[in-house]
């Protein structure tokens, strides 16, 4: 894409917390940060990505089908650190390019969920590369892009509602089957619900507790929500995890979790962001 148009993508991405209009509305979008293989200077790229479980996501150079790999898979080659911001988290990664066996799989994924990729491969007599990127770890709290603790909690409620959203779309859209990749898309959300929960249970509501021991109720009230959430959360991967799961019965397990998921992401933000931003009266 020219450079003037990416900048555009760039300056809105960072503007509104990873959203963006135009082409790429309602899209999985990430900025990637790499080391350029020549000059040694950092450059910025929107991409597209999948969702891959855990801490690594796919990214896939196809270029819009061009005869040419894109400048940032030669950087990656060149300088496998790079940087990731996802519109809530800014992280490092490691970048690794796949090949044979796992590299199909997952292009084939891709395909399955989206033939515009195999247009895209079609164009071209070059193999589309396909790069995993895996979160580094790095001790301390994360490097969130929100200006309070009241915000950041919103920011990483509203990351879940937009890709529980795409994930609802994806099923309306997918018809009788349930392909690899949209399995991986309500897993991974699945486990990224599960582990900011756990992360609230065991460091959050303690710290508010301690500090604020009114909040008692509300503490209590939000832990049984988790509660539900998580035997919510292990039905839907149960169901999904089957050899030939039913589309209505994941789509019904999916409308259950987001029912539930919103009215306690809306009754946590109204109880605890005026205690973690210091307003409450």
């Amino acid at each position: 894409m020219p450079l003037d148009f990416n900048q555009q993508i760039i300056e809105e991405f960072r503007a509104n917390g990873g959203r963006v209009g135009g082409p790429f509305e309602g899209a999985r979008l990430i900025l990637l940060t790499t080391t350029g293989a020549r000059s040694g200077a950092p450059h910025t790229t929107p991409l597209g990505y999948l969702p891959d479980g855990g801490e690594r996501i796919i990214v896939i150079g196809s270029a819009g089908g061009s005869p040419k790999h894109p400048d940032w898979y030669h950087n990656v080659l060149a300088h496998p650190r790079v940087t990731v911001e996802n519109g809530v988290f800014t992280y490092e990664a490691e970048a690794t390019v796949l090949d044979g066996a796992e590299r199909d799989s997952i292009f084939a994924r891709a395909v399955e969920n989206d033939p515009g990729w195999a247009e895209y491969q079609a164009k071209t007599d070059r193999v589309i590369p396909v790069v995993a990127l895996t979160e580094v770890p790095v001790a301390g709290p994360p490097n969130i892009n929100a200006p309070s603790f009241g915000a950041a909690l919103k920011a990483v409620h509203d990351a879940f509602r937009r890709e529980l959203a795409l994930v609802r779309k994806e099923i309306a859209t997918a018809g009788p089957g349930l392909g690899a990749q949209l399995r991986i898309n309500c897993l991974t959300v699945c486990q990224g619900l599960h582990h900011h929960h756990v992360h609230e249970d065991r460091g959050m509501f303690p710290a508010l507790a301690r500090q604020h021991p009114s909040l008692a109720p509300t503490l209590e009230r939000l832990g049984e929500e988790h509660r539900r959430v998580a035997a919510l959360l292990e039905e839907l991967q149960t169901v999904i995890s089957g050899e030939d799961p039913d589309h209505l019965r994941v789509a019904a397990e999916v409308e259950r979790l987001s029912d539930e998921l919103e009215r306690h992401l809306a009754y946590e933000e109204e109880q605890l962001i005026p205690i973690l931003d210091g307003t409450a009266s």
